[in-house]
């Protein structure tokens, strides 16, 4: 592999949205303006960064690039709710894994680590950025794993951006058999040991002082790791709990509407089965609907339908990956498998669209309004459809490239050296 082709390849991955945005006009385009609300011919026109006109027609302003959308598809650029872009490159080199912490990491054998931010190991150059961006994901939720209380999530925009649109935006934990492994012990500590944590991180809060004069009580999280969970105390950050199994959801529904929290649950297999509850309490579920197996005794209750059943109830669903950084191009077939299930077909362009949009606070995405951040995507047909590709991708009123490892590898091996032409 040459010197040459490898300097390429670090350029294209290395490549930022610092061009300035400039005027835009996809012209004659089907426009998902929101979910439940199309323009079958319209124009788009972008300006400043921001959404400032969707006409119906194909009238063409003066002194637009003009992008032809005649026969394409337009959508807001997907979020990705849970996400490991940016942090986990290699899943077997923690040299490449920034996402995953834990008991079992040695470096990270404390299963609480709050304090923990992602923005501090998120690369906007990794090798997991572009590929994403390929697939129409213009924002992700940058989330740790591991441990019982992983840390902080990140918002990020796909365009080679080193800081994040929103830090701190969520705090991630996990009950269940993962979150009693994390904590050596059963389920049931590892929702006894969340409720310490808490506890601990609502007395540091009313009196720092004697925190700090070691006038307290012993408490079983560090300093900064009780100073990290204040803004979930205060409700200014929703808490992401992990939970699979029906008894940790109503565990961790109790957990919040005892400490006053923002809850969302995250995986949620058993969560069809407290939809009408979930509801009440407004509690977002984030899924991936091809999880569909019972891979677990805890949590044996599948349902092919579950997006469905629980958006049906009046819950907001967002379609994820759940963190699997390397699949996350796939985000818009996880949301097409839903619509397979039975989820209707605004409700899963809002799951990847504006439900993880409200979820995190992220105002102006989501949508193309008039108004909104001009991140849209031009695909070439329906866009929860598997043969379906982005053509256009535009953050922030920028047109982003579309190349990546995979494609500078596909194009250099194409033909192999010798092969019949």
């Amino acid at each position: 592999m040459s010197r040459a082709w490898l300097v390429a390849a670090a350029l294209v991955i290395a490549s930022t949205g610092t061009a300035a945005a400039e005027r835009i006009a996809i012209v004659g385009a089907k426009v998902h303006v929101k979910p439940g609300q199309t323009l079958e011919t319209a124009t788009v026109v972008i300006d400043g960064g921001r959404v400032v006109s969707v006409t119906a027609g194909s009238a063409t302003p003066a002194g637009a690039r003009v992008i032809d959308g005649k026969g394409k598809v337009v959508t807001a650029g997907l979020i990705e709710s849970i996400s490991g872009v940016g942090l986990v490159g290699v899943i077997q080199e923690h040299g490449a894994n920034d996402g995953q912490l834990g008991a079992r990491d040695e470096v990270h054998a404390d299963p609480v680590h709050a304090a923990y931010d992602a923005r501090d190991g998120f690369d906007p150059s990794g090798v997991t950025v572009p590929i994403a961006r390929s697939g129409g994901i213009t924002t992700v939720v940058a989330a740790p794993s591991g441990g019982l209380i992983a840390g902080r999530a990140a918002v990020f925009t796909l365009d080679g951006a080193s800081e994040p649109v929103a830090a701190a935006a969520s705090m991630h934990a996990q009950l269940g058999s993962q979150g009693g492994g994390a904590v050596g012990g059963s389920r049931g500590r590892a929702i006894e040991l969340l409720r310490e944590v808490l506890d601990d991180a609502r007395v540091f809060g009313r009196d720092r002082a004697a925190y700090e004069r070691n006038a307290k009580r012993d408490m079983i999280a560090d300093r900064l790791d009780l100073e990290a969970l204040q803004p979930v105390l205060r409700g200014a950050a929703p808490l992401v709990v992990s939970a699979h199994a029906e008894a940790d959801i109503r565990a961790a529904l109790r957990i919040a509407r005892d400490y006053r929290l923002r809850l969302v649950i995250a995986g949620g297999t058993e969560a069809w089965r407290v939809a009408a509850e979930l509801a009440k309490a407004r509690v977002p579920v984030v899924l991936d609907p091809t999880d569909n197996l019972p891979r677990m005794l805890e949590a044996s209750h599948v349902h092919e339908a579950r997006a469905k059943l629980l958006a049906d109830a009046g819950v907001p669903v967002a379609v994820s990956t759940l963190g699997n950084g390397l699949q996350a191009r796939t985000l818009r077939q996880l949301a097409g498998v839903a619509v397979g299930d039975g989820l209707s077909w605004d409700q899963a362009l809002a799951s990847v669209t504006t439900v993880p949009a409200a979820m995190h606070g992220l105002a102006g995405r989501g949508t193309v309004e008039k108004g909104a951040i001009a991140d849209v995507v031009v695909w070439s047909g329906d866009p929860l459809e598997v043969m379906t590709a982005a053509e256009v991708v535009i953050i922030g009123g920028v047109v982003q490239p579309m190349t990546s490892h995979q494609t500078l590898l596909l194009d250099r091996y194409r033909t192999l050296p010798g092969a019949a032409r």
